[in-house]
């Protein structure tokens, strides 16, 4: 597990430092060229640069927690600091898109529309097309490398960027066109909304993992599966599954002969868990708590067999 924990703080941090130098370059140039030009759009992407700067820094930071070993006050280990990151990333995008939209609907009322194209301004978009593009795609390389949500999460905000810029484009054209920065407010206005649905996307997936959800029965069916394949154990009950950062957290009852030794029932269960960690990938840990058959306790939390054949009669 600990080369595990190496790769994937070497993955991460790689993809933090990538996108820190490249979003400076990018969100400096669009800032400026945007300043010159009047392009609201164009101001508005190199803040939403800006905001990736920030989301890679705190990765950065986030990095050295994650790497910490369990301690008194920690004994999960300090995963969570990732997704909690995170969480608090989503806002940071979320308000950045409400910026936007709030600077653009107060020129549009104003009736601010002058505007002064320049050639920087095109530059700087073809720049940033281009740029977000790799960036997008090191992010997603380097976090499923990982297995982490935190930065693929930044790479879906960058795939959004892609297509943010190829709205500036269209409005820097628009708006020497007719000379009017009218389309370019609009779309600016489109781009925040764009930037705030990433945003909740991005709080929803988390939200899933901080309220120990799921969405998908099939890694419940995989364990079943797995378990009724080891002869001797029966009855998978009380199963349940959480992300931390990426990993598997796996707690489960199952029921076994009750005339067999202690160490037989011990045998069962690791052979249990050699036969889940087979078919399921990134597993971090692994309870099974083994029951004499037939000694029926109330259950309040997981979910059972009969609950997977449940849900299949539903369609899910």
């Amino acid at each position: 597990m600990s080369a595990k924990k190496r790769d994937k703080n070497f993955y991460i941090r790689a993809a933090a430092i990538i996108s820190v130098v490249g979003n400076t370059a990018l969100a400096g140039f669009k800032i400026i060229a945007g300043i010159i030009s009047g392009s609201g759009a164009l101001l508005g992407d190199g803040i939403d640069s800006s905001t990736d700067v920030l989301i890679s820094v705190v990765t950065l930071a986030v990095v050295s927690i994650i790497s910490k070993p369990a301690d008194t006050g920690h004994p999960w280990g300090h995963r969570r600091a990732e997704t909690i990151t995170t969480a608090f990333l989503s806002f940071v995008i979320f308000f950045a898109g409400a910026q936007l939209i709030y600077s653009s609907v107060t020129n549009l009322i104003a009736g601010r529309h002058s505007f002064n194209i320049s050639v920087s301004a095109f530059i700087a978009t073809f720049a940033s097309i281009a740029g977000k593009m790799l960036l997008a795609w090191s992010q997603y390389i380097l976090g499923k490398r990982a297995g982490s949500a935190m930065t693929i999460a930044n790479a879906k905000n960058m795939t959004s960027d892609v297509l943010i810029s190829l709205s500036v484009l269209a409005g820097l054209i628009v708006s020497t066109l007719s000379d009017s920065s009218i389309a370019d407010s609009v779309i600016a206005i489109l781009i925040g909304a764009w930037v705030i649905r990433t945003a909740v996307s991005i709080f929803i997936d988390v939200n899933l993992e901080l309220m120990d959800g799921s969405d998908s029965i099939e890694p419940y069916k995989v364990i079943i599966e797995a378990i009724n394949e080891i002869e001797g154990a029966s009855n998978p009950h009380r199963a349940r599954m959480r992300r931390v950062a990426g990993f598997w957290d796996i707690s489960f009852d199952i029921d076994v002969d009750p005339g067999i030794t202690v160490k037989q029932a011990h045998d069962i269960a690791n052979r249990v868990e050699k036969e889940i960690k087979k078919r399921l990938e990134n597993v971090f840990d692994i309870m099974v708590h083994v029951e004499p058959r037939g000694d029926v306790t109330e259950e309040i939390f997981g979910l059972s067999e009969e609950d997977m054949r449940g849900e299949d009669k539903a369609g899910i």
